[in-house]
């Protein structure tokens, strides 16, 4: 049996401790407000998940505080008109260093207006959807802002130090992200038995939007995995855990801090990219395309809702063109250009005074 590590206890602080009490919140008696929490009810019992509740919260209490600063308390209140200032304020705001908030972000804070009033509607707490003809920002589809080369990728695989219980773990994680393409949170969710080694493939539980999937692990992950569920996870455990990846206290990691150990990897490596797990994400589309894997089987993979989310990766994966460029370009078969070499200037002659 392998020895268990001594660790210290890990502080914890209790609600109130300091004798300062939560503040009470002045948008919870408005009838905004309230609407908005029994939409939310109903979002929970039709299946939403929690996480899609509290980004919709965010954006919903920022939406009540504008009105609440503009005298509007209840949901009757709002027309298609204020509905359209709103979007024109979200479009000329700016954060505290000046930037404008992006149209996905802007696209965000709009998006659950037009699903709480079509459901205010739907209920007959209002007469007529006032959202029903706002136009949403057009999303530019942007490419993923880095992307890291094969040997990059093996670089911060072995910057992490798999002699310790804890880079051994770091080690798998990893390895487990590059070669499924899970999501963080998916990482973070995932249970001791949701790892099948004998047949290496992973069972992701409701990953976004709820929709439980298969994906293949690969024989390298498979291996990482193995040896960190027999010398790493025994010793990092503090009690009975279902998680698979536990942290330094034994507690399950967090979506934040999977992040943290890729920052640390890629930092090690001298990998100066934005960007943290999607990094591997990315990597791992991008790598299986370049090696002529289909996109739709990518799109199994990543769990990808729309084929089209996933076609971005088609324009970053230039192997193949790069093959065919080189190929059938009648410039690229031919030999690179040489410089014309310089003559040497005949001396320069003092000029005739005389002409």
């Amino acid at each position: 049996m392998l020895p268990r590590r001594v660790r210290c206890e890990k502080p914890r602080h209790r609600a109130g401790a300091t004798g300062a009490g939560k503040p009470p919140d002045p948008l919870a008696a408005l009838p905004l407000t309230r609407s908005m929490e029994a939409h939310f009810a109903a979002l929970l019992i039709a299946g939403y998940s929690p996480d899609t509740v509290r980004g919709r919260r965010i954006a919903l209490r920022r939406f009540i505080a504008w009105c609440d600063e503009r005298g509007l308390a209840a949901p009757g209140e709002i027309t298609k008109p204020i509905l359209e200032r709103y979007q024109r304020h979200l479009f000329a705001h700016r954060k505290p260093d000046g930037a404008p908030l992006t149209l996905g972000s802007q696209f965000g804070c709009l998006t659950p207006l037009r699903t709480w009033f079509k459901w205010l509607a739907a209920e007959g707490t209002i007469q007529a959807d006032p959202a029903a003809g706002i136009v949403l920002p057009r999303l530019p589809k942007h490419l993923p802002r880095a992307l890291l080369g094969v040997a990059e990728t093996e670089a911060m695989l072995a910057a992490t130090d798999p002699a310790t219980p804890e880079g051994l773990r770091d080690r798998a994680m990893l390895e487990l992200l590059y070669s499924t393409g899970l999501r963080r949170t998916e990482l973070a969710n995932l249970r001791r038995y949701d790892a099948d080694l004998a047949r290496q493939v992973v069972f992701v539980r409701e990953g976004k939007g709820r929709k439980d999937r298969v994906v293949p692990l690969g024989a390298r992950a498979a291996a990482w995995l193995d040896r960190y569920l027999v010398e790493s996870r025994p010793r990092l455990l503090g009690g009975a855990s279902e998680a698979l990846f536990v942290t330094d206290w034994g507690q399950p990691v967090t979506p934040e801090h999977a992040a943290n150990a890729v920052r640390r990897a890629k930092a090690r490596a001298g990998i100066d990219k934005p960007g943290a797990t999607h990094l591997l994400r990315h990597a791992c589309a991008t790598h299986m395309l370049d090696g002529g894997a289909d996109v739709r089987h990518i799109q199994a993979l990543l769990g990808h809702a729309s084929l089209a989310t996933t076609e971005r990766y088609t324009h970053v994966a230039i192997t193949k063109l790069q093959e065919v460029h080189a190929r059938t370009h009648p410039a690229a078969s031919l030999p690179p250009a040489t410089p014309p070499q310089a003559t040497p200037e005949d001396p320069a002659t003092p000029e005739d005074p005389d002409g």
